[in-house]
């Protein structure tokens, strides 16, 4: 069978293609296909490693099927234009709104589609592009998603969110392409009845977009230029670390 395999990040880089097809035998599986990649081009060591197929996270032992796309995701780096802005699909609802931009982000609609009279909190959080990081002056970033598994693990987790804090609303717009220095990487609004369930939302939201939705960075210094390391995937959608050394 064949399936489809697309490469993210450093992954792209080091194996010198953005996406492959291999044969694999029937009943194969994405540990039978991470050893066929590994023993054909020497994979980076990582923090940690994701695997989705057909667009959702998947074990080792996930059985492949002909025509599978299957992504090879290393750790995560991420961090609303008006619709027909968005790169990929714009998902809007009453509730909530997830969404690319390669345009910079308009703060004022995002904010204002944000805000109702039974509202009494809006907690923002405005991911801005500095200067310097780790000692290094930064030039600029570049962002590039797996766009349509990013938007749908979005769309969950402000789902998850409204659920677990009992939010009105809550909005995701991420930036992807180069970002310079003062510019607005990600933007995240939620709109509660009271300030404490905001707050924490918003917290909960940007800290599990840079952990599970798969958005990589990276990052050009004065002295050169290197994808970020991210932060390594939940134990629950992480691959064995011995698959990637």
């Amino acid at each position: 069978m064949r399936v489809r395999v697309l490469l993210f990040g450093v992954l792209k880089e080091q194996l010198g293609a953005a996406a492959t097809t291999i044969e694999l035998p029937d009943g194969a599986s994405v540990a039978d296909l991470l050893d066929c990649v590994s023993a054909s081009h020497p994979m980076p060591a990582l923090k940690s490693l994701a695997v989705s197929v057909n667009g959702e996270f998947a074990t080792s032992s996930h059985v492949l099927h002909e025509g599978d796309e299957v992504g090879l995701l290393p750790p995560v780096s991420g961090g609303a234009s008006p619709p027909g802005e968005a790169s990929g699909e714009m998902f809007a609802d009453p509730n909530g709104t997830v969404a690319f931009t390669r345009s910079p982000i308009v703060f004022a609609e995002v904010f204002a589609q944000a805000k109702r009279p039974e509202d009494g909190a809006v907690v923002v959080f405005d991911g801005v592009v500095r200067h310097q990081t780790r000692g290094r002056q930064v030039v600029y970033l570049d962002y590039e998603a797996y766009e349509e598994m990013a938007l749908r693990q979005m769309r969950r987790l402000v789902h998850e969110a409204k659920e677990k804090f009992g939010v009105r609303h809550a909005a995701i717009v991420h930036r992807l392409g180069r970002i310079e220095i003062g510019e607005s990487s990600i933007l995240i609004v939620v709109a509660s009845t009271h300030r404490a369930q905001a707050f924490d939302a918003c917290r909960w939201l940007i800290d599990n977009v840079k952990t599970t939705v798969p958005i990589w960075k990276k990052e050009t210094f004065v002295d050169g230029a290197t994808w970020a390391d991210g932060e390594p995937f939940p134990p629950e959608v992480s691959i064995a670390p011995k698959l990637v050394e």
